[in-house]
This record gives structure tokens, C-alpha cells and sequence, in this order.
């Protein structure tokens, strides 16, 4: 089966190959299955969006009156009859038939030949030469609504190094709009049924720029959407551009947890915290299945001897982790950064915190682990520095090991308690530093948030609605390109999916 797939791709190379040396012959038929054109890029609008070679190849359905054979019967049959040849003649040249696309499947065949017949790792078909971009004519039968499917060789010198896939989509029919009825048309019907003068013209239409999408016929849902919805007047032509004076109503629907959103992570973060919390109140904790492999107790014992090795070579942590941060977005290149999220400047609490919350199991990790970190400051084998507004109670454990000897007992909810509290620091200092860093709030406007004077399951609750916030202005500057025009600029209608009430900012 695989030899015969390799033939196949090797025969289809060597007639591409040949049919690219033709300078006269600009269309044939393959096997007299589809038909093959060669074509100038910018004859193909869509195509020339997409690809940067001056010449493509198109394949598409057969046209049967392009067939040998029928051309053959119509010269046989023409010394019989030439007053109705010369009619047929006529009517086949006032017939000029619309392209016709194939099938999806017979599309990837296709492609499949074009992509293996390029592929050097394959025996028998390496050091072939580049063919020009192929490009498949479908006719949207799949789910995903396929309209085109193309792929284009990738090349290091005069070797071919890859091949670029491409497939153009459509949720709705192609739509011919020479086949539809003009706005002309349309006012003198209404003229007809409704017998008056006055009249006006308005225009709508909505984008989907985020949300279901149908990815290898499999449909992946999303609970969170953004659509555009356009409104203008004064419409010159069915289907027409909506123009710059349209007025844009933005609908956003956020759905915390969404596995596509950019605050994923920091949703799992979250819900770690909330775990905590739910067991300081019920007495029972539901434990998240870890994201390391090694335990937590070695993961902290990792980290203080870090430190210590740091303190023995440089007493200034905040200088080298500034080092850091300059140096990090040289090298870090992602398609949407959280930068102002990603904070470079953690303390040592904040750093225990991050290893903790991705390692701990169970209540005996958090135990053991805290038992490891203040024996350590008990003994003054570290001395660590911690931001000054830390409210945590280990954080206040590490000011006083700075002064005197320190003696806690970590029995019944303590360590939870204490975990939690690192938590909430965190992560507040997380979203502070974004929304201030984009200037979008003030401390002012974060108090309510940010309080500390309310118990635990008060703070997380908190927490949970500022996370609501974010996670709109972060899905807006992902999707929409810039967060502040879209917060400032644009009237957006939020659909907060969240059982609890938010406070606004």
C-alpha cells in the first residue's frame, strides 16, 4: 500500500514537472479524474492572498466537454451534418460553465501525492525540484466548510526544507453576488407592496473574531466569544463592505477556564487557591493532580539550597533578578505574552510558592515542606528577602528569623492556612502589577480587592471576581490586538458567566 502511495506521487511529480515546462500548454486532464491549470497568481484573488509565486498550479473537476474522446465523436459526426455541427458549435461557445470544485477527500489525495513527492526523507522520490504552489478547488461538503486547500514547497537554497499546508474556510455557501437580486430590485419591490415615497437603506453584519472552531472535522466548543455587530446607513449594493462610519458594538462573553484563553494558567493557579480555601471550610480538601513529577519536599529542597549557594556568591537578589528581566524579552517570542503578568521580581516566598502549588498532593507535602523551610531559618542558614508589603505569615516568620529565633508550630490547619496565605500575596501582586502596569486602575480602585482586613474565604472570593475582570481585558487584547482602545474606545457589552456577583471597576 505504501509502495503504490509513492508511485502515485512520483508519477504525479514527473506530469507536474513536465506540464511547469510547457510554455503553450496552459490546462490538461489527469487521468481523466481532475483537471490541471496553470495559472498566473493574481488571477485567483484568494489564492494571491496567501501565496507569493508568481505562477500556481489549480486543479479542479474535469470539465467533460474538455474530454478527448467527445471532441473525437463531435469531428466524426461533423462530415455527416455540418448546418448542426455549426449550431452545437455555437451553443458550446455561449456556454461558458462555472469552475467545479472536488471533493475534500480528493483533495488531500492530491496533496498528499504533491507533499511526498517533495519530501527528500522519502526513498524514491528525493531530490526532486520544486513545483510551483498546488492549489485545490473544494467543494465545502466537509464540516469545516472547505473552500480551498493548498500547499506551497518551502525552500533552503535550491533544496526543497518543507512544505507550507494552507485551507481556506467558509461557514456559510459561497455566494455569487452577480446572482443575487440588486438594491435597485429590491426598492422597487418595496415600493410595490408598501405604495410610498419614503424610504431608507440600512446596513448589518456580525464577525465571529472568536470562539467554536472546527479544527480536522472535529468541532472544539468554547464557552467564550467575541463578536462584532456593524450598523450603517446609506447602503449602496447587496453585500456590500461595511464602511468606516458603521457604528461597531463589541459582545464579549468570557467563560473562566476556557482551555483556549491566554489566563488559563493562571485560572489553574486560582483554582489551587480555591482548593485551600474550600478546605480551611469544610475540613476536607480536594487535591489537584500535580503538574511535576518530583515531590514537593525535594522540589524545596532544591530551592534553600539554591539560596544558599546564591548568598554564598551574591548578596544582591533584587539586582540579578532585574538582570533577568531585561534579558528575558530578547529571548522569549510567543504569539501573545503575559509579560506583565509574568513578574521577574518574585521573592523568596512567592518563588516557594510556585514550586508548592504545582508539586503539592496532600496535607503531608505542605507539612513537611514548611517544616524544611522554617528549620532552615531557624538555623540562619538562609536569610531571604521578601517584598515589604508581604502579608503572609511566613513571610512575618521570615522578619522576625532576622531579629531572634523563630518557633511555630505547623499542627491541625496551620499549614494550609499559611499556604493560602501565600497564595492570595501572589497572585494579587499578579494582577495588580498588569492592570497598573496598563493603567488601567489605581490602587484606589483596587482596594476593595485588595484587602486583607476580611477573613480568607472573603479574599479569595475577591480574588475570584478581579480574575473575571482580567480575563475579559486579556481576551480582548489577545483577539483584539489592543487592550486599551478596546477598554477605552470601544463600548463593549460584557457577559460575565460567573455565579457570583462582580463588583465593577
Amino acid at each position: 500500500m505504501a509502495s503504490r502511495t509513492v508511485a502515485s506521487a512520483r508519477g504525479f511529480f514527473d506530469f507536474l514537472q513536465s506540464f511547469q515546462k510547457e510554455e503553450n500548454n496552459n490546462h490538461c486532464i489527469y487521468e481523466d479524474d481532475f483537471q490541471i491549470l496553470k495559472l498566473r497568481r493574481d488571477t485567483v484573488p484568494v489564492v494571491s492572498k496567501y501565496c507569493e509565486n508568481p505562477m500556481v498550479i489549480i486543479c479542479q473537476k474535469a470539465d467533460p466537454k474538455s474530454n478527448g474522446n467527445d471532441e473525437s465523436k463531435m469531428n466524426e459526426s461533423s462530415h455527416t451534418d455540418d448546418e448542426d455541427h455549426a449550431n452545437d458549435e455555437n451553443d458550446v461557445d455561449q456556454i461558458e460553465p462555472s469552475p467545479q470544485p472536488l471533493t475534500v477527500m480528493k483533495a488531500r489525495q492530491i496533496l498528499s501525492w504533491y507533499t511526498l513527492s517533495q519530501n527528500p526523507c522519502v526513498s524514491g522520490v528525493a531530490n526532486n525540484a520544486a513545483l510551483h504552489p498546488l492549489w485545490v478547488r473544494c467543494d465545502m461538503s466537509d464540516p469545516a466548510k472547505t473552500m480551498w486547500m493548498g500547499a506551497e514547497t518551502v525552500c533552503t537554497g535550491t533544496n526543497v526544507s518543507g512544505v507550507i499546508l494552507y485551507s481556506i474556510t467558509s461557514k456559510d455557501s459561497a455566494v455569487n453576488k452577480e446572482a443575487l437580486i440588486t438594491l435597485d430590485e429590491v426598492k422597487r419591490e418595496h415600493k410595490k407592496r408598501h405604495h410610498t415615497s419614503l424610504m431608507q437603506t440600512k446596513g448589518t453584519a456580525r464577525f465571529n473574531l472568536f470562539g467554536s472552531t472546527v479544527v480536522e472535522n472535529t468541532l472544539i466548543k468554547s464557552q467564550s466569544s467575541i463578536t462584532v455587530d456593524l450598523n450603517w446607513s446609506h447602503v449602496d449594493g447587496v453585500l456590500e463592505t461595511p464602511p468606516l462610519s458603521s457604528t461597531a458594538t463589541l459582545n464579549i462573553r468570557v467563560a473562566t477556564g476556557d482551555l483556549r484563553s491566554p489566563m488559563s494558567d493562571m485560572y489553574r493557579e486560582l483554582e489551587f487557591l480555591q482548593s485551600l480555601a474550600d478546605g480551611l471550610r469544610t475540613g476536607e480538601t480536594e487535591w489537584i493532580e500535580p503538574l511535576e513529577s518530583t515531590s514537593a519536599i525535594k522540589l524545596t529542597k532544591a530551592y534553600l539550597e539554591e539560596i544558599q549557594d546564591i548568598a554564598k556568591t551574591s548578596q544582591d537578589r533584587p539586582t540579578k533578578t532585574e538582570d533577568t528581566k531585561e534579558v528575558k524579552p530578547e529571548t522569549d517570542t510567543p504569539i501573545f505574552s503575559l509579560s506583565l503578568l509574568e513578574r521577574s521580581d518574585f521573592d523568596f516566598v512567592e518563588e516557594l510558592w510556585v514550586r508548592l502549588r504545582k508539586s503539592v498532593a496532600s496535607y503531608q507535602d505542605i507539612t513537611d515542606s514548611l517544616k524544611l523551610v522554617i528549620g532552615t531559618l531557624s538555623n540562619g542558614q538562609i536569610k531571604p528577602w521578601i517584598h515589604k508589603d508581604s502579608n503572609s505569615s511566613l513571610s512575618k516568620l521570615i522578619l522576625q528569623s532576622h531579629k531572634q529565633q523563630i518557633d511555630v508550630s505547623l499542627t491541625g490547619l496551620t499549614p494550609i492556612h499559611m499556604l493560602l496565605e501565600m497564595g492570595l500575596d501572589k497572585i494579587r501582586k499578579d494582577y495588580v502589577n498588569y492592570l497598573i502596569g496598563e493603567e488601567l486602575a489605581t490602587l484606589n480602585h483596587l482596594c476593595y480587592y485588595l484587602s486583607t482586613e476580611v477573613d480568607l474565604q472573603e479574599q479569595v472570593s475577591r480574588l475570584r471576581k478581579l480574575h473575571h475582570l482580567l480575563e475579559t481585558t486579556v481576551t480582548c487584547r489577545t483577539f483584539l490586538g489592543c487592550v486599551q482602545n478596546t477598554t477605552k474606545r470601544t463600548h463593549m457589552t460584557r457577559n460575565m458567566n460567573s455565579s457570583s456577583k462582580s463588583n465593577q471597576l
